[in-house]
């Protein structure tokens, strides 16, 4: 399961990287916020695999996140986390309702989303890491 932990830790960082080249782009705000949640979806789960042998079938942040919290020691911005999860759906397809009472998600708010996601990649990443 180690190596498998390390696999999806690497995809993690992929989302991560995504998030950097695209991160100024004010067009792309909400390819922003799909990819930070999915650095923070995949971080949890290579976290869960270094204690479990099955990954949850889900991508509720909070769900993975209460899954991984007895584990680990991560510091992140709880409300950060929260907001990410509740624009994850959103970010992917066209709605008529608009994706947040103010539209699509600022820059300030994506680059808020990347942080987050930094934050959560890096400590996992190195939990990962002294795993394997």
């Amino acid at each position: 399961m180690k190596k498998l932990a390390e696999e999806w830790s690497k995809y993690a960082y992929k989302d991560l990287s995504t998030i950097e080249k695209i991160l100024e782009d004010e067009n792309l705000t909400n390819i922003t916020a799909f990819h930070a949640q999915q650095c923070i979806e995949k971080s949890f789960k290579a976290l869960i695999l270094l204690k479990t042998t099955e990954i949850p079938k889900i991508h509720n942040l909070l769900k993975l996140y209460g899954t991984v919290r007895n584990h680990t020691k991560l510091t992140f911005d709880m409300k950060t986390l929260e907001l990410i999860n509740e624009t994850y759906t959103d970010t992917r397809y066209p709605s008529e309702l608009g994706l947040l009472p103010e539209g699509m998600p600022s820059l300030k708010m994506v680059k808020k989303f990347y942080e987050t996601a930094k934050a959560i990649y890096d400590q996992i990443k190195t939990e990962v890491g002294k795993s394997i």
